[in-house]
């Protein structure tokens, strides 16, 4: 089976970097909570997304604490447009978890509009990106609690928020 998905073209740079700055809330929100990631990366994670999210190359990207290859807590943003995006408030996380001692992890999957691209094209986009990301399978989730149904959109495009902690 497969999916495709219209783009709008008028979706600019502005309107996907509110969509990434709400994203970057959740991750400062993140670093007082445990610590990570630190504050420059974050503005480097928000310019990587809203880049990504202008041009229709984000699939999805995570965010979270892994030990050693298995998330404990990990934010999925998955890349939306149309039908019943929201925009809601940053934040409203679950319960803090006892993450001491795991280090955060951020694993990005592009979108099949960015592997249409040439060889060429594709490194392209990534020279132009403020993350250097390394090639690699993500962490996997075991058993715990999932909250989906956030969501930051603008002009009919976004992302969903799913939020995991391991039990």
């Amino acid at each position: 089976m497969s999916s495709s998905t219209t783009r709008n073209v008028t979706f600019t740079l502005t309107e996907a970097r509110y969509v990434a700055a709400k994203m970057g809330a959740d991750l400062r929100l993140l670093h007082n909570l445990y610590g990570s990631p630190g504050l420059a990366s974050i503005d480097n994670y928000v310019e990587e997304s809203a880049l990504l999210l202008r041009d229709g190359y984000l699939k999805t990207v995570d965010f979270g604490f892994k030990s050693p290859n298995q998330w404990k807590l990990r934010l999925r943003y998955t890349a939306t447009s149309g039908g019943q995006l929201r925009d809601d408030p940053p934040g409203r996380f679950p319960s803090p978890s006892d993450l001491s001692g795991l280090s955060f992890h951020s694993y990005l999957e592009y979108s099949q509009d960015y592997w249409n691209l040439t060889t060429d094209g594709r490194a392209k986009v990534k020279a132009a990106l403020p993350v250097n990301r390394i090639a690699g399978d993500g962490p996997t989730i075991g058993t715990g609690n999932h909250s989906s149904g956030h969501g930051y959109g603008k002009n009919g495009q976004g992302v969903t928020r799913d939020y995991y902690s391991a039990f």
